[in-house]
Order: structure tokens, then C-alpha cells, then sequence
């Protein structure tokens, strides 16, 4: 089978000044744009993080402080990087934990908005683990045939990424091609937020999964004590998290819609199969 796409789809990878989302910030960002048609686009930047690039950092990516101190920051490129991947879905290497929630901060963090409305994510190491359980690097070897020379560079990760997808296809033909079914595969569980702090249950409600509110639904702590949504908008969360909880808070307090007749006679006409 080959990848089956319905729209341009983004396989990208971040080195970053290290692992917490809400802290900390990108170095290096590559993006391998690939269309439903074949083509491909790539782009990758080096960027000053505008804080220190801790050592242990750069003993695994090998960027340091004095590559990225006369870079763009991320705010500078930030319209760039949102232009190359609006209308995109989005792929990586563990990308629904790491990648994806990190790039979401740094552009709010610029100022522009991010969700994953008409968006699916596919994420490559979930596959893989869910399959073979090994890191990019032998996954490359497995799938692929090759040694990886460069990784945890953000350009030779990327492109191994995408080249790993394209043979985790050809290998497992129950895994499928298209966008929606592999997306769905590489999913461990429904969340509302990246971070995993608003999780959906099994009534497609959001529930929280952390602290003396967990697996509660939102809307029934809001109600109960509506000073907690303050409490995380000033506490430190990432953003995204607090997006979510305003969208959440804005819906309960939105006008309910009063049915029409017409809509409630159609309503029972579909639950009774009258129709």
C-alpha cells in the first residue's frame, strides 16, 4: 500500500531546550510538507530559544548556545511555520506527546492561535511501539534497511519519520493508508488538551485527570466550584490546557437552543426509524 492522502500532510520534528511543554522552547524546527500528489516541501530553521540551551540538552542534540544566538526566535518565524502548515494534518515521532503540544505553545506564545479542528495526528513511535517496540534510530534500521546518520538532528529525524511511515505501511497492511485510520491507530486514548490534563471519557465528556477533581467531568466542577477555572487560568498550565477550559467555560454559559417543532418531530422520526 502507499500513504493514502486526501490533503497535505506535515511530518515534523523540534529539538528543544528540553522536555517540559510549558517551559521550555524550540531550537531547531524541520518540516517535510508532503502533498497528495507526490510533491514535497521542506524547510528547516535553527532558532534562538531566547534562554540557555541546558548542556544536557546539547550533548543529545548538538546545538549550543553560541549556533542560535544570532538565529530568528520563534516569534520571528512563527507566521512562516503557521503558514506551512495551515490546512495540514500533522505526523511525527512522538509527536502527540512531545512535538505537537510544544509547537501549540510556542505559537500561542506568539500570538497566533492553534487547535486541531479539521486536523488528524498521526504519531509514527506509537505505531511502532504498538508494533515492534524500539527507538527512531533502530526503527530506521527495521523498517528501512539504514543507519540513521544525523539523528536527533530535527532534518534527518523528520525525514526518517516520514520514510519509517511509508514502510510501517507497506508492512502492515491492518494498520491501513489514509490519514483518519492511521491517526486513530497512533492514538492511545481521546484527550482534550495535548497535555493529557482534560481527558475524554467514555459519554465523549471532558473529564479532568489530575488532583482532587480527577475523572470528574469539567462541566460538573465549574458548576460546583466555578473559582477552580480562575485557579488554573493563573496557575502554571500551558496554554493550550487553559484554551481548552475557557472554550469549555464559554459553552456552558453560551444561550441553550430552543428546539423547533419540526426539529423535534425529525429528531424522533430518526430515534424511531420513522423515516
Amino acid at each position: 500500500m502507499k500513504l493514502n492522502l486526501e490533503k497535505p500532510i506535515v511530518f515534523f520534528d523540534l529539538e528543544t531546550t528540553g522536555i517540559n511543554i510549558g517551559t521550555d522552547r524550540i531550537v531547531e524546527i524541520s518540516i517535510l510538507k508532503v502533498f497528495p500528489n507526490g510533491n514535497k516541501e521542506s524547510k528547516t530553521w535553527l532558532v534562538n530559544p531566547e534562554m540557555e540551551i541546558p548542556k544536557s540538552s546539547s550533548d543529545i542534540h548538538g546545538i549550543t548556545n553560541e549556533q542560535v544566538v544570532a538565529e530568528p526566535t520563534f516569534k520571528e518565524l512563527a507566521s512562516q511555520v503557521s503558514a506551512l502548515i495551515a490546512g495540514c494534518d500533522l505526523a511525527g515521532f512522538n509527536s502527540n506527546r512531545f512535538d505537537i503540544p510544544l509547537l501549540a505553545e510556542e505559537l500561542m506564545r506568539a500570538g497566533i492561535d492553534f487547535d486541531m479542528n479539521d486536523r488528524k495526528a498521526i504519531d509514527v513511535q506509537v505505531i511502532f511501539h504498538k508494533k515492534e517496540q524500539r527507538t527512531l534510530s533502530a526503527g530506521y534500521q527495521f523498517y528501512c534497511g539504514k543507519e540513521l546518520e544525523g539523528a536527533h538532528g530535527a532534518e534527518a529525524d523528520t525525514k526518517a519519520t516520514y520514510e519509517i511511515l511509508l514502510a510501517q505501511i507497506e508492512k502492515y497492511e491492518d494498520i491501513g493508508n489514509t490519514v483518519d485510520v492511521l491517526s486513530e491507530f497512533s492514538t492511545h486514548g481521546k484527550r482534550a488538551d495535548f497535555a493529557g490534563f482534560i481527558l475524554i471519557n467514555e459519554e465523549d465528556q471532558e473529564v479532568f485527570s489530575f488532583g482532587k477533581y480527577k475523572n470528574r467531568t469539567v462541566e460538573e466542577v465549574f458548576k460546583e466550584n466555578p473559582g477552580y477555572h480562575n485557579w488554573i487560568q493563573n496557575a502554571d498550565f500551558p496554554l493550550f490546557t487553559k484554551k481548552v477550559l475557557r472554550e469549555i467555560k464559554e459553552r456552558m454559559s453560551a444561550p441553550k437552543k430552543t428546539m423547533t417543532d419540526a426539529e423535534k418531530l425529525n429528531a424522533l422520526q430518526q430515534k424511531f426509524n420513522l423515516r
